[in-house]
């Protein structure tokens, strides 16, 4: 069978990429640090991905899967050297243990004379992943294999829209390698990223340009799962789809969604109707009471997500750029500066500059925001009138 190798056997890794690899003709080898998870995995030689929705559970044998602890350089380096497919999926924060390891499988794939293209998708939560990557592993080639990699080693930048919640404690103890997940499968690859031409991988789409993809996801997909956990959480809820059920939060968190849609019309110029009928199907996926999906996880670290680039601000920000009115995009700014859930730390580090500095300041330094810029004053004007 064709190889394909994937850095990171979590939500990810596991719960997306590795279905989508294995569905196109691919053994599969992951590399990760969690014993137990490759244990089971090695046992087993397959796992199981749990499909949920409101209506339906089914399940589907992923296989043939091996994995590899990522500290067994030289079995890293030897699955890569021959893989003819590749992905990371292991947080960005990881990138750079991953890259002497990405290095040594490709100075192996130099040395043996495998010149076939090798294209790593990198499902990473980080801008301009894939060149961030490449640069890291560039760092640890000879000038000689960086000329390989630049002829032979393709970095694809992706969007990850699949909802994958974390395991359980119980089901983990049952069994480690089952993973739980919405059936969405749709994965956008930037088409400029590939060496050669794009394999066929089940629900891989290659596109360009990719910005379109990017910006509809993190202003669209994220900010519209930010706007249900601010206000859920400020009307007492605990999960995700509680929020939805609820005709003012989802008033409001579509408004926020239709805004950046109508300003990514008018920027990218989409087909008629693709935007909002991604926004219905978003919702619906949003609703899905099986997956568990907790306003804490969506919510949490709010000085990420309230960051001037990020999926609340940043949108906004799209939006005034493009002449919409960022109304519910910036009712959810001020429920997220609101956002003080006491098992989020993050959260309450937010809390604590409000206090101590004050909403202004706070908009400086969390938001980036100058007072001179419009969104500050829409921002601070919400903030006091929300309860």
């Amino acid at each position: 069978m064709k190889q394909a190798i994937i850095f990171g056997a979590g939500n990810i890794g596991r719960g997306f990429i590795g279905q989508l690899f294995s569905e196109s003709g691919y053994a599969v080898t992951f590399v990760d640090v969690d014993q137990e998870l490759i244990d089971a995995l090695n046992r087993r030689g397959e796992y199981t991905i749990r499909l949920v929705t409101n209506e339906c559970r089914e399940e589907v044998t992923v296989g043939p899967v091996r994995a590899l602890h990522a500290a067994d350089q030289d079995a890293v380096a030897a699955a890569l050297g021959t893989a003819a497919i590749g992905a990371t999926a292991v947080g960005a924060a990881a990138l750079p243990h991953i890259a002497p390891r990405l290095a040594a499988g490709i100075a192996r794939r130099a040395r043996i004379g495998n010149r076939a293209p090798l294209n790593l998708i990198v499902c990473e939560n980080l801008k301009a992943a894939a060149a961030v990557l490449r640069g890291l592993v560039a760092d640890h080639l000879s000038a000689e294999d960086q000329t390989f990699m630049a002829d032979h080693i393709g970095f694809v930048d992706t969007v990850i829209a699949r909802m994958v919640p974390p395991l359980t404690p119980e089901l983990r103890r049952q069994d480690p390698s089952l993973i739980i997940v919405e059936p969405y499968k749709e994965l956008p690859v930037d088409r400029a990223g590939f060496v050669g031409e794009p394999p066929a991988i089940v629900g891989m789409i290659p596109y360009a340009p990719f910005a379109f993809f990017t910006e509809r996801k993190l202003y669209v997909h994220n900010a519209g799962h930010a706007v249900l956990a601010y206000l859920g959480y400020l009307a007492g809820y605990e999960y995700g789809w509680e929020a939805v059920a609820d005709d003012d939060i989802l008033f409001q968190a579509r408004g926020a969604m239709e805004e950046s849609a109508l300003a990514l019309t008018r920027k990218y110029h989409p087909p008629v109707g693709t935007l909002r009928a991604n926004i219905d199907d978003l919702l619906t996926r949003f609703a899905n009471r099986a997956l568990g999906d907790t306003i804490l996880r969506l919510g949490r670290d709010p000085l990420r997500k309230l960051a001037r680039s990020d999926r609340l601000v940043g949108a906004a920000l799209n939006a005034l750029g493009q002449g919409v009115t960022p109304t519910h995009l910036v009712t959810g700014i001020a429920a997220g500066l609101r956002f003080d859930h006491p098992a989020d730390p993050v959260s309450q580090e937010l809390q604590a500059r409000l206090q101590r500095d004050g909403v202004a300041a706070t908009l400086e330094s969390v938001c980036g925001l100058t007072p001179d810029e419009p969104l500050f004053e829409m921002i601070r004007a919400r903030y006091q009138t929300l309860g």
